[in-house]
């Protein structure tokens, strides 16, 4: 017998897949079977339409020749057109939803990422293949490493190059954004072997003086390392984070780490082995593979266990620093002074150019991300609150405690409470270290939910917990999938998520009643995750909340928080599979939420009709109770033991309250039949709740205001209620049983049959469509007979006859037709078969309505019944969104056990979707109305329009032609899916023709083939095709023809009959495909019903209605295919150009709807704006005086379609700027305000003209169109096609370029024109900067109009000139050095001086010397090397450097400039060299502004010549200079600053020679100055100079006036008599060393010395600088301390250290003597102090300030950490500042320093000493005012710092706050319990409960004497400290009721309410705090206490009734 082979058999096998070898052309490929799943999917698609569609085979033909177009564009370098054009056609191929078979997506993928990351490439083309490249790429099951590898440093090349720019820079573009997007899309694509190479090239770029190195070196850090392999960086990443004290850097990290541990939780990610299993192909040429010795090398066979550390993939360390962060990001305000600020603070010091990157995610879901991603059962768990073993053995009373009368209270009071508590392994919540970490932060935080104590951080605190379950439920279910890869000792467990939701109910039951929206939707979504997770623990806590709420209806805000808490928790309700005993409370919910609809509270009605809509879409609404007998439960329909209803046995759920008590959390648990028949029981009531349900809307609908104009009754908040009461309505009717449905229509029918209410009548309509949409039969059965005869009655009897044309409120006598003609319209909204039924009728009733009714409201009324009775009866459409399929809702069996059924969900295979699909009964209908309605209409209208007609045309004409034009319109507006329009040949040939593509040829012009989308008619021999083709031409004729007529008639009196025209050529022009079933509207309606259905990410299975919204989606999808890019005929550019001549008719309402209408046919039509835009010139033309017209024009130019489209094409740019910049002889303000507004509009589109992309190299794009050819064999017609695009595009910018240089001209000579209003000399001086190309030499005309414009009167045209200058002499520079397009395009330029060396042997004494050649190696030798930025070494060294040689001590560097621009340079000489133009210059460079510095413009635009002629001007400009470097007044001296520095910057590459005659001629005027003329005023003037001189400079470079400089401060005196003098000096170094930065080591020491001598100056001003040199310096001396400063060595040894090791030397050393010497010092200051006024001129008080303010500015910096080393031996004295009482001053910086500090996390180490200089001060100090302020440092600390603090330290935090309750000082007593509260919260419990003991058993001992015993005042103290204790116990759970806690208040406390003062206001106080923190809860909370216990706390508060 032959065995079966058992040996492949898996777990979770899921059997062999499915063949679907079919569905490929040739029954080809192995990536085609890998695409299976995916086919499915797309039958699913094809299975959910009613007609066929396409056969894959087909679709792939179309794909290829996409794909084939796109690679001859790209091969063609025909970007901007060609591929643009093709990258939209795949884009709507993607809205089909085929697959794209891999090795294509491979292709395309790499294909946009070449092109993106292709230098000179144009913003739009990098933006669009960007996202390209990301919707390729972004599904990992489609793609991954192993199908793709792509190079990372072309993108980093781009990116760091075009980050930060120079001062010359101000063009800055999108470039950096679209690069870092590109990055962080394409990261998993990078090898991971390129880890190394990338930490070498990023690690060295990092300076910890320099935020922005930090930041920048962080960002490419975190976008382009892979997230796979993180074993080498990610502990040096943790370890640098650990040091920086950034907001923004913890954003980012956030952001990263929690990608990396959601990936992680497979440990095969990160496998070693990989890195040589992938093939490493794709490297670009400058890509290198650093070999690094590895501590990870695995054999083959070895078993990898993954990254697992302690907690998730990190140490105890490293998790406790997350923790820290997470509570930090709450940003809980404590009384704290605001000791969260202090990394916002650090960030002001980034540049604006981080914020050019891609924004990182918000925090608050990266942190969720990191915690639920590092949950395990990783510990040892505590016994869960289900089994009968508590925390721990509560201690026998007293064990630890000794008695009263043998020790002092203080000693009772903290007397040891730690017995044990670390004598055993800790053991953690559900045995996860994750959770249990998450349950103490939720803990801590816990008042900040209540709605009392709510602020900003509400919303992110509510945000967090939403996260926390959204993600915990997605992880949950990911585990549940057969491919899930996390291993099973690693996955959540059923513990974890019940203890998960516990921790977090309390908190969301407090928050859910918040005020804030943010909140309450954070609350909502967050009850919906924790619902699905368990049920029963939520479900009820919300029901006993919400029915008393709802009974009451007291409070309005708390009624519409419980019903959208309801709303939240429906599925637990309704969803029999999520929770089976939920069911039973929906009737009663439903009762209660009758009044819920109300006019007159908007909100209530809102958040009730949501619920219901929420219910009603899973259940039947059935009465079950009359069935006789119960059927046997079906199998299939019991609750199946799924991840929901796992709870659902008969076992009791138990929760710990209190210790060791425990209680059932719930009912008793009923069996599933049990459940059925309750359920069944409460489904009698359902009639009766639809009956009041409907009396309800009805009475709500009669309430209405009265109807306006507009149709609408009342404002916006009336129609969003009824629409809001309507869809409700809809959703119930659909899911009523027959009888309940018959109920309904009945009530509807006698109400609208015997009423009319002129307010109500859209709201009737709306009610009868919900009943028609479930049932159309019998709703047309029972109102059209009725409707029809009140109809016809009224018409005969004159309704509707009064002619109007404009909207107007309706006469009464009206009324009845209008309200009939309502319902009717309703009756046909479904099912055109039902309809069709009553042809006749409705026929002949449609031919009286349009014969009788000449009113506005009548007749647009019967136009929209027409309109929306042709669509039923056209339109395809689904019949109904029931929640089960058709065929089981009709079913007997599910008639008698649809409650089994609720809340069904099924997979996407398992649904089917019943359809509307026109038959030709109801085309013929449909036809047969055009034929005897519309077609007559139309021949009326000719006739009107007709010289035959002799009518005149007056308001009777005007009435005729809207009613008739109405009818027409309204019917071709109902049949946008009736024919599918055919194009022939010809039309398309002429379309491509006449394209806004302009100069491509034909055969790059895409164009859509129609594919089926369940048109009626589609063959175009078909009679009826025929017909209706013609009579919609007819149609469009007639419009062109009415057009004309009524521009010819030009009366006022016809704009009514304009605006009906108008509205009948956007019919006739966008009526097609999915213009009534509109793509987007359906794309977001099927979102948000996804959205609404989801129970938790990632969802498989859903609610039919969400496949029933997905097929209506992909339908309109199809049609939207179909209504893409519609060609023209000669009749549609007829009415395009009515169009447009509409657009600038003389009424500006016709106007304005033409320009919308217009905009609307660009986007469905190709070439209107080519045609449109001659016409609008036209009638800029200066001979044309109809400033309507020209009006018109303009406006229309300014709409994006126009202007933007107009100004972006170099051709047509002319003639758009030639007629703006003409309109400035208009002299009408308005035509005025209009230019402006358009060049507004169009200049941020006018973008300088480059073509350098088309000579850029690019092999790696060219080996993948290489393959891509072989694979597609092109023939040679297609390398012809190619050939002629080339060819095309080359004859193409050879085009623009002449277009670009006419335009240049014509601008410069508008420019130049003296009849130039300045104006428009400004917008002229804009376009001519932007016109300065790269790939083009500047001409001598632009130079000489620039240099010339920047002593313009007008100082806009200066600046701009000023700009204009900079760009163009910054394009001559780099025009000169670039070697090739790329370098020229990135500005990248090629030195001639610049010098790239190799660092051989890094090492720190290599930095070392780099620094202190700054001071020592300063002799001008061709051997030095300069170094302006910040050199490399901080951290570590790269392999090379860049340094710069100096200059050529006789000939120039730089000259002689490029040839071709040689005739600028010589126009720019003959211009800049002349005396005139400098004084000029300084004309407007001296006069009188506001400034206090020097303008960055000013200075640039002097560099820039002097840059670009050298010395050459310098004769001309030298004597006026000179005068004004004497002259003191202020505006000459900032001229003089400008001028000089504008010099020195242009001479950084002069000859040597020339450098040295230039500061031969300035030193004199050093002194000068320096000093002399330096005033008050002209400080911040010449500060900022040196700050220009120095930035970025190397200081060797000026070494004279940083000779000068060093000299004048060493010699300076800082105690003169005045302080200015000393300050003028410091503010001058001050600006030297903060712009040298790191560079300024050199000088440091000798400068901190110095002024240290100075620390107790006079002069407060003084003492203030040295302050900021102090804290400069620790910045400055902060540097890592790895063995060797390489990448390599740093890496290596953050893993391999211990973390006590400061490796990236953040501690404070640098000062750390001074402060020792401080601690001596202050002992003798203070007893030299005096008291009183003069105190604060004591050396003491002088220093103290001074120390505050030093270490205040360091803790608001990125070292922050630093000042912990300072601070604390400096910590008892900085308490003694607090408690000065003659120094306001110096209390508050000290007192604030304090608090500040407490928001940076301190190193490890310093964490205890810090707490433990605290408790010292709180038990030594005899100042009961510093222990006071000492106290609430206790908890801001510990509360900052919690996760950093251990249980021991704690239980030692216990025991001082203990002894401070007997304090002699109230205050401090107060204050201890205060705090004592706040820690007690996340104490361990045996501490709590030792605590209770202790202080009840005080409580009972202590006696009170009489007032005269000496002991009285003990005694009170005595019985006080009990009472706080007490208090503080009970204060520390505000929301629960522990299971001491009843006896504590009623036995001990009630006990001492009229004890004497303090007790007494203590007792009473404690109470108010707790009625206050349990009303919400007091249902519950109540049950804890008996009869007596209640009694006796009513006592406790006036009034008992609140507790009876």
């Amino acid at each position: 017998m032959a065995l079966p082979d058992i040996s492949s058999l898996r777990l979770h096998d899921p059997g062999p897949p499915p063949t679907f070898s079919h569905l490929y052309p040739n029954n080809a490929s192995d990536e085609a079977q890998d695409d299976d799943r995916y086919i499915q999917k797309l039958q699913c698609y094809a299975k959910s339409l009613p007609y066929s569609i396409e056969p894959y085979s087909k679709m792939m033909s179309m794909l290829d020749f996409i794909i084939l177009r796109l690679v001859q564009c790209v091969e063609a370098k025909d970007y901007e057109v060609g591929l643009l054009q093709w990258d939209s056609m795949l884009s709507y191929w993607n809205m089909l939803k085929y697959p794209i078979p891999k090795d294509r997506r491979i292709s395309l993928a790499k294909i946009y990422f070449h092109v993106s990351i292709t230098p000179g490439m144009p913003a739009q083309i990098i933006a669009t293949c960007a996202d390209g490249f990301k919707m390729l790429t972004q599904s990992k099951k489609k793609i991954s490493i192993e199908d793709m590898r792509l190079p990372w440093k072309p993108i980093y090349n781009i990116l760091s190059h075009d980050l930060f720019l120079s001062r010359r820079q101000f063009e800055y573009t999108q470039l950096s954004w679209c690069m870092g997007y590109i990055a962080e899309n394409s990261r998993r694509f990078f090898h991971p072997a390129a880890i190394n190479e990338m930490l070498s090239t990023f690690i060295p770029l990092m300076n910890g003086s320099q935020l922005d190195t930090i930041l920048s070196s962080q960002y490419y850090l975190l976008s382009f390392l892979p997230l796979s392999h993180p074993q080498t960086y990610l502990p040096m990443l943790l370890r640098i984070w650990e040091s920086i004290n950034s907001y923004k850097y913890d954003e980012r990290m956030l952001n990263f780490l929690s990608k990396l541990a959601e990936t992680h939780v497979s440990p095969e990610v990160s496998d070693p082995r990989k890195l040589h299993s992938i093939p490493d192909d794709e490297r670009s040429e400058d890509e290198g593979r650093p070999s690094w010795s590895s501590d990870y090398g695995l054999k083959e066979d070895a078993y990898w266990p993954g990254l697992y550390k302690d907690v998730g993939i990190f140490t105890e360390h490293e998790w406790s620093l997350l923790m820290c962060k997470c509570l930090a990001s709450m940003e809980i305000p404590l009384a704290d002074s605001g000791s969260l600020t202090t990394g916002p603070s650090a960030d002001n010091q980034a540049g604006f150019e981080i914020s050019r990157l891609p924004k990182t995610g918000w925090r608050i879901p990266s942190l969720a991300r990191i915690i639920v991603y590092s949950m395990a059962p990783d510990g040892l768990p505590a016994p869960p609150s289900n089994a009968p073993t508590p925390f721990f053995s509560p201690s026998p009373s007293g064990m630890n405690t000794p008695s009263i009368g043998s020790s002092s209270l203080g000693e009772y009071l903290s007397a040891p409470l730690g017995k044990g508590v670390h004598g055993k392994g800790r053991s953690y919540l559900a045995g996860s270290k994750a959770l249990d970490s998450l349950a103490r932060l939720i803990a801590s935080v816990e008042s900040f939910f209540h709605p009392t104590n709510s602020g900003a951080w509400t919303t992110d605190l509510s945000a967090f917990i939403k996260s926390i379950v959204y993600n915990f439920n997605k992880r949950w279910y990911e585990e549940r999938q057969p491919d899930c890869e996390t291993p099973m000792n690693r996955r959540l467990t059923r513990a974890m998520k019940r203890e998960l939701v516990k921790s977090l109910r309390t908190v969301v039951l407090l928050a859910m009643f918040s005020e804030e929206p943010a909140t309450v939707t954070n609350i909502q979504s967050c009850l919906k995750s924790m619902c699905i997770m368990e049920p029963d623990l939520i479900l009820h806590p919300i029901l006993e909340r919400a029915i008393p709420s709802l009974e009451a209806l007291t409070e309005t805000q708390r009624t519409i928080a419980v019903i959208k808490a309801l709303g939240a928790v429906a599925p637990a309700i309704v969803c029999r599979n999520v929770y089976y005993p939920g069911a039973k409370y929906l009737v009663p919910i439903l009762d209660l939420l009758i009044p819920g609809i109300d006019l007159n509270d908007p909100s209530k009605t809102l958040c009730t009709t949501a619920f219901l809509v929420e219910i009603s879409q899973y259940i039947q609404f059935s009465d079950l109770s009359e069935l006789s007998g119960t059927r046997p439960t079906p199998t299939e329909h019991n609750p199946q033991p799924n991840e929901f209803s796992k709870s659902s046995g008969k076992l009791p759920s138990f929760e710990l309250n209190g210790f060791g008590d425990l209680v059932s959390d719930m009912e008793s648990r009923l069996s599933p039949d049990e459940e059925d028949t309750l359920l069944k029981d409460t489904t009698a009531s359902f009639a009766d709740w639809l009956a009041n349900f409907v009396r309800r809307v009805i009475q709500l609908m009669e309430n209405l205001p009265d109807e306006g104009p507009n149709g609408y009754s009342g404002g916006a908040t009336e129609v969003q209620v009824v629409d809001s009461v309507a869809s409700a309505c809809s959703q119930i009717c659909v899911h009523l049983s027959e009888p309940l449905y018959d109920l309904v229509l009945k009530m509807v029918f006698d109400y609208a049959s015997t009423n009319v209410r002129t307010n109500a009548v859209r709201a009737i309509h709306q009610l009868v469509e919900c009943v028609a949409n479930a049932n159309p039969e019998k709703t047309l059965a029972m109102f059209l007979p009725f409707c029809a005869r009140n109809i016809r009655l009224e018409l005969e009897n004159g309704a509707s006859s009064l002619r109007t044309t404009s909207s107007s409120i309706p006469i009464p006598s009206d009324a009845t037709l209008h309200w009939n003609l309502a319902i009717l319209r309703g009756t046909v909204y479904n099912d055109g078969r039902a309809v069709v039924k009553y042809r006749s009728e409705l026929l002949s009733l449609l031919q009286l309505l349009h014969a009788k009714t000449y009113s506005k409201r009548g007749f647009s009324w019967t136009g929209k019944f027409l309109s929306s009775m042709l669509l039923t009866l056209t339109h395809t459409y689904p019949y109904e969104n029931k929640f089960v399929n058709p065929e089981e809702w009709e079913s007997e069996e599910f008639r008698q056990t649809h409650h089994q059924h609720w809340g069904k969900t099924y997979a996407k295979e398992d649904v089917t979707i019943s359809w509307h699909v026109p038959n030709d009964e109801e085309i013929d209908f449909a036809i047969e109305v055009f034929k005897e309605l519309v077609e007559p209409t139309l021949a009326t209208l000719d006739h009107l329009l007709s010289d035959a007609s002799k009518a005149e045309r007056d308001a009777t004409w005007r009435n005729d032609f809207c009613r008739h034009l109405s009818l027409v319109r309204y019917a071709f507006a109902g049949i946008p899916t009736l024919m599918k329009h055919h194009v022939s040949a010809e039309d398309f040939a002429y379309a491509a023709r006449t394209s806004d593509i302009l100069d491509e040829i034909p055969e790059m012009i895409a164009a859509l083939e129609p594919l089926n989308a369940g048109f009626c008619l589609t063959d175009s021999n078909d009679p009826r095709h025929q017909y209706m083709s013609k009579l919609r031409s007819r149609f469009g004729e007639f419009l062109h023809k009415a057009s004309f007529s009524l521009r010819q008639q030009g009366e006022e009196n016809t704009v009514d009959a304009v605006h009906m025209l108008l509205r009948s050529i956007r019919t006739y022009m966008l009526e097609y495909g999915d213009s009534r079933d509109g793509y987007f509207v359906n794309e977001e309606q099927y979102v948000s019903t996804k959205n609404v259905s989801r129970l938790y990410a990632q969802q498989r299975e859903w609610p039919r209605a969400v496949y029933v919204r997905r097929a209506r989606f992909y339908h309109s999808a199809r049609l939207r295919w179909n209504s893409l890019d519609r060609l023209r005929g000669p009749l549609e550019d007829s009415l395009i150009d009515d169009v447009t001549q509409w657009c600038m008719w003389h009424y500006a309402k016709v106007r304005i709807s033409s320009q919308s209408l217009l905009e609307s046919i660009c986007s469905s039509y190709d070439g209107v704006r080519r045609r449109s835009l001659p016409l609008l010139f036209r009638a800029l033309e200066p001979n044309v005086e109809d400033d309507d017209r020209a009006k018109g024009a303009l406006w229309t130019l300014n709409l994006s379609s126009f202007g933007k489209y107009a100004i972006s094409e170099p051709t047509l740019a002319t003639e758009l700027l030639t007629k703006l910049l003409g309109c400035q002889d208009n002299e009408k303000t308005s035509i005025q305000n209009c230019v402006s507004t358009v060049f507004d509009t169009c200049l941020g589109s006018f973008i300088e003209p480059n073509n350098l992309v088309y000579d850029t190299p690019t092999p790696a794009l060219e080996e993948v169109l290489k393959s891509l050819k072989a694979r597609f064999r092109m023939g040679t017609e297609d390398e012809c096609v190619t050939d002629k695009c080339r060819t095309n595009r080359i004859r193409r910018t050879q085009i623009q370029d002449e277009a670009s240089e006419h335009t240049t001209q014509m601008v410069l000579n508008i420019a130049k024109s003296s009849k130039t209003h300045w104006r428009y000399a400004i917008v002229a001086m804009r376009c001519l900067r932007t016109l300065v190309r790269r790939d083009k030499p500047l001409t001598s005309a632009q130079m000489t109009y620039f240099l010339e414009s920047v002593h313009d009167s007008q100082p806009t045209i200066r600046y701009y000139a000023q700009r204009a200058i900079l760009k163009s002499t910054r394009t001559i520079k780099l025009r000169t050095f670039c070697t090739s397009p790329s370098d020229l395009y990135e500005g990248r330029n090629q030195n001639p001086l610049k010098k790239s060396v190799i660092v051989d042997d890094p090492t720190h004494a290599l930095t070392q010397k780099f620094l202190k050649d700054y001071r020592y190696a300063t002799n001008v030798s061709q051997d030095i090397l300069y170094c302006d930025k910040n050199p490399q070494g901080w951290i570590a060294w790269s392999r090379t450097v860049d340094l710069y040689k100096p200059p050529h001590p006789t000939e120039s560097s730089l000259l002689p400039w490029e040839p071709a621009s040689q005739e600028a340079v010589s126009a720019a000489s003959k211009v800049a060299c002349s005396p005139a133009f400098w004084k000029k210059l300084n004309k407007y460079l001296s006069e009188e502004n506001r400034e206090t510095s020097m303008t960055q413009d000013n200075v640039s635009c002097i560099k820039s010549i002097f840059q670009l002629l050298e010395d050459e001007p310098l004769p001309a400009v030298k004597p006026i200079l000179e005068g004004l470097l004497k002259d003191k007044d202020v505006d000459k001296q900032r001229a003089a600053a400008e001028i000089v520095a504008g010099i020195i910057g242009g001479s950084k590459h002069w000859a040597l020679v020339k450098q040295k005659k230039l500061w031969e001629w300035f030193k004199p005027y050093f002194k000068v100055i320096f000093e002399q003329n330096l005033k008050s005023d002209t400080v911040g003037i010449w500060s900022s100079f040196l700050e220009y001189i120095f930035y970025n400079t190397d200081p060797r470079r000026v070494q004279p006036l940083v000779d000068y400089l060093f000299n004048l401060f060493e010699n300076a005196d800082l105690n003169t008599e005045l302080s200015f003098d000393a300050i003028k000096i410091l503010s001058l170094f001050r600006s030297c060393y903060e712009e040298l930065g790191w560079k300024s080591t050199a000088w440091l020491d000798d400068a901190v010395d110095r002024h240290w001598n100075e620390l107790h100056s006079d002069h407060d001003d003084v003492r203030s600088y040295i302050a900021e040199l102090l804290a400069f310096a620790d910045k400055i001396k902060w540097q890592p301390r790895p063995s060797l400063p390489t990448v390599e060595v740093l890496a290596k040894e953050c893993r391999a250290l211990p973390v006590d090791y400061d490796i990236i030397g953040m501690r404070g050393s640098y000062n750390q003597s001074r402060v020792t010497e401080l601690v001596q010092n202050f002992k003798t200051w203070r007893e030299e102090r005096v008291s009183g006024v003069r105190a604060f001129q004591s050396k003491y008080d002088r220093v103290a300030i001074l120390v505050c303010r030093w270490l205040f500015q360091a803790v608001h910096d990125t070292n922050a950490i630093c000042v912990f080393d300072y601070v604390l031996p400096l910590m008892p004295e900085l308490f003694r500042f607090t408690e000065v009482n003659d120094n306001d001053e110096l209390a508050n910086r000290a007192n604030i320093l304090l608090v500040r500090m407490c928001g940076v996390s301190p190193p490890r180490p310093l964490v205890y000493p810090l707490l433990d200089a605290i408790f010292e001060t709180i038990q030594s100090s005899p100042s009961w005012r510093v222990r006071l302020k000492a106290l609430p440092l206790v908890q801001v600390f510990y509360f900052r710092q919690m996760p950093l603090i251990s249980e021991i330290k704690v239980v030692q935090m216990l025991e001082v706050l203990g002894k401070c309750l007997d304090d002699e000082v109230v205050e401090v007593r107060e204050m201890a319990a205060t705090t004592l509260s706040g820690v007690l919260r996340l104490s361990p419990r045996s501490s709590v409960l030792t605590l209770k003991n202790r202080f009840v058993r005080l409580a009972k001992s202590s006696h009170i004497p009489p007032k005269q015993d000496p002991t009285y005042n003990k005694c009170i103290r005595q019985r006080h400290a009990a009472i706080l204790g007490i208090c503080a116990l009970v204060d520390s759970y505000p929301y629960t009721v522990e299971k001491w806690m009843p006896e504590l208040l009623t036995n001990v406390l009630a006990e001492h309410t009229y004890d004497p003062i303090p007790i007494s206001t203590t007792v009473r106080k404690c109470a108010r705090n707790f009625k206050k923190t349990h009303q919400d809860t007091w249902h519950e909370d109540s049950k804890k206490f008996d009869d007596q216990q209640l009694a006796a706390l009513s006592t406790l508060l006036t009034g008992s009734s609140y507790y009876a």
